[in-house]
């Protein structure tokens, strides 16, 4: 039974949470512009540090799962997600740059 709680958990949980940012940060970004995307980024840290406390306190605290399990699972795979999360928003505030600014830019 406690090995689905790590997979739920560890896995599903942070992979869920940074999806969620993912969808609103490239909606914001594409329908209200970069800068606004910008500023939900700056909020998404604060939710997703709350989200993630939430989740250490939640298996480790209440569930009593293995700190040396759940803790590298729950991070990894935070990190994983996140680390996708921003090049896929960068993605799409690149895709708000005006044509002439483009053209300014060393590639």
């Amino acid at each position: 039974g406690a090995m689905i709680e790590y997979i739920l958990l560890g896995v599903f949980a942070p992979i869920i949470l940074n999806l969620i940012h993912l969808v609103l940060g490239v909606w914001i970004t594409a329908y209200r512009g970069s800068v606004i995307g910008l500023g939900f980024s700056a909020i998404g840290f604060v939710t997703k540090t709350i989200g993630m406390i939430f989740l250490t306190w939640l298996g480790i605290v209440y569930l009593e799962l293995e700190v040396g399990i759940y803790i590298p699972l729950l991070t990894f795979f935070w990190f994983l997600t996140h680390v996708v999360e921003g090049v896929v928003v960068k993605h799409y505030m690149e895709e708000n740059v005006p044509e002439y600014l483009q053209k300014l830019q060393i590639k």
